[in-house]
């Protein structure tokens, strides 16, 4: 069967008492699991959802997710996991634009309010006709009026379903991603995309389902790097995923050591994180070290410090890897079981090529030791293209090759490293940030006249986001109040935490701001 959701069924078939996911005390076996999801795909079609259908999803790193992401594929639908930061604006566009029909959300909390933001960008979203609300408690009435929970609605479904054949061209997920330029686009990835990486685990990892790994999830699922590498790379081989909520360096330390966790991935700063939190944690370091056989980083370049004293600390290398939404996302990794090449992203993985294109064309670099150019991507693991945007699909991928718009280099042994990204992308915390899309919220404001923004260098999240404003006549709109009202217009991840007023732009003769002249 080609539908990506055999990755659960197969191992619910083999190895039903094994346990598929953990968070805190709840602990459930694969037989749960994939019965949960079977419910998720019965209540789906009893309201009209079916093949090729979008449903979109938000949900913390929570055993909703796993259950609510199989279900939807069980049906034979397509999942659109949304970013749970998204404010109702923001949730409005990615419903809209993928033509979801139906969207669960998470209740979430009074800190970050995920079902209000949802609900409020479902009431704005036409297209889109079925709201569920997941609460914490699956008994509880709805936080919000008017509103079906998920707890509620799967009451009577049943936990068998025969799950709908699909294509393996056909598309399995959207992942919204960051472009440079305009609104996010929806990379749709196919069933085959989705597991061919996910599958990839026995190459790269020496991944082994007689011998599962137990992973520790602090990476968002709502993202690629979260949901291929961990969820989908742990139920390709019967392993176990340990969930947090959201990242903790403490509480991440305390999970790794009470569950006997080998495999952990990251992005640096959560490495930088855990490395500051050992001393005080209390954990055993020596137990720790024993037990992790796998620690992997993406997102962003790894510094160099983190990755010695890393390795002088828990005797482990950090391998790192490359690529995008668009990728699904593993491109490249270090090989497992060699010595690292601090800075490398590694060698390509098996099935997928890569090559160095010259600067606006696709004829590749001339060789040498020196030689940069933009990395381009073929294999198994492309997307198909950008969701209802064939102008910028056929801009990206040509003759199944992929432009990533990272400009990078290659050793004489084949090893890649990234020299720059891609001009204007901010990319904070292991988030892709557009400047565009920020700069067109700060235009909304009536005080702000034009807006430039720039990633700053940030030690903890690699870049900060900062904009240059220049004000309408006789504003009153401080700096300060300037931050505070983006705050409420955008995802937590995107919103300038520095603000400047400016009188002018530096400007090329044809109007366009001269960004590299800012800082």
């Amino acid at each position: 069967m080609d539908n990506l959701s055999q990755l659960l069924e197969s191992s619910a078939e083999n190895y039903p008492q094994r346990e598929a996911v953990v968070l805190g005390d709840t602990r459930l076996t694969y037989a749960q699991v994939d019965g949960a999801a079977n419910q998720v795909a019965n209540l789906l079609v009893s309201r009209g959802i079916g093949r090729g259908d979008k449903v979109a999803l938000s949900c913390p790193n929570l055993p909703y997710f796993t259950i609510v992401y199989f279900g939807i594929l069980k049906a034979g639908a397509v999942v659109v996991p949304l970013n749970v930061l998204l404010k109702g604006r923001e949730v409005a566009y990615h419903l809209a634009d993928s033509g979801a029909k139906a969207y669960f959300c998470f209740q979430g909390t009074d800190e970050l309010p995920i079902g209000r933001a949802g609900h409020e960008g479902f009431t704005q979203t036409e297209s889109c006709e079925q709201f569920f609300v997941i609460t914490v408690d699956p008994a509880a009435e709805s936080p919000i009026e008017g509103t079906d929970t998920l707890g509620r609605s799967l009451a009577g479904q049943s936990p068998a379903f025969e799950t709908v054949a699909v294509d393996e061209d056909d598309t399995a997920v959207i992942l919204y991603t960051s472009g440079t330029t305009g609104q996010p686009k929806g990379a749709e990835l196919r069933h085959r995309n989705m597991l061919s990486n996910a599958l990839a685990g026995t190459d790269l990892f020496g991944a082994d389902a007689e011998s599962p790994d137990t992973y520790l999830c602090v990476l968002p699922l709502f993202h690629s790097f979260g949901q291929t590498v961990i969820q989908n790379g742990a139920f390709a081989f019967g392993g176990t995923v340990v969930m947090l909520p959201r990242f903790d360096a403490d509480a991440a330390l305390r999970t790794m050591a009470t569950e006997r966790v080998t495999f952990f991935a990251g992005v640096p700063t959560m490495y930088w994180g855990l490395l500051g939190a050992l001393e005080a944690s209390g954990v055993d370091v020596q137990q720790l070290a024993a037990d992790l056989r796998v620690a992997a980083a993406g997102g962003s370049a790894l510094p160099v410090e983190v990755h010695k004293e890393f390795e002088k600390r828990f005797g482990v290398t950090i391998l790192e890897g490359y690529g995008l939404s668009e990728t699904s996302p593993v491109a490249s990794f270090s090989p497992y079981g060699q010595p690292a090449r601090v800075g490398s992203i590694g060698t390509p993985i098996p099935g997928v090529e890569m090559r160095l294109l010259q600067a606006g064309t696709w004829d590749d670099v001339e060789d040498g030791a020196d030689a940069v150019g933009e990395i381009a991507i073929k294999g198994p693991n492309i997307m198909k293209g950008y969701h209802n945007r064939p102008e910028a699909t056929d801009e990206a991928i040509q003759d199944g090759w992929f432009r990533s718009g990272d400009l990078g280099r290659r050793d004489a042994d084949g090893w890649y490293y990234i020299v720059d990204r891609s001009k204007d992308m901010i990319i904070r915390g292991g988030f892709n940030v557009y400047p565009r899309e920020v700069e067109e919220v700060l235009i909304s404001h009536p005080g702000v006249s034009l807006a430039a923004v720039i990633g700053v260098p940030h030690e903890r999240h690699g870049e900060e986001i900062k904009a240059h404003v220049i004000r309408t006549p006789d504003a009153t709109v401080t700096e300060d109040e300037l931050v505070e009202w983006s705050r409420e217009q955008m995802a937590a991840y995107k919103y300038p935490r520095e603000v400047v007023f400016v009188d002018s732009l530096p400007m090329t003769a044809t109007g366009k701001i001269l960004k590299r002249e800012l800082s």
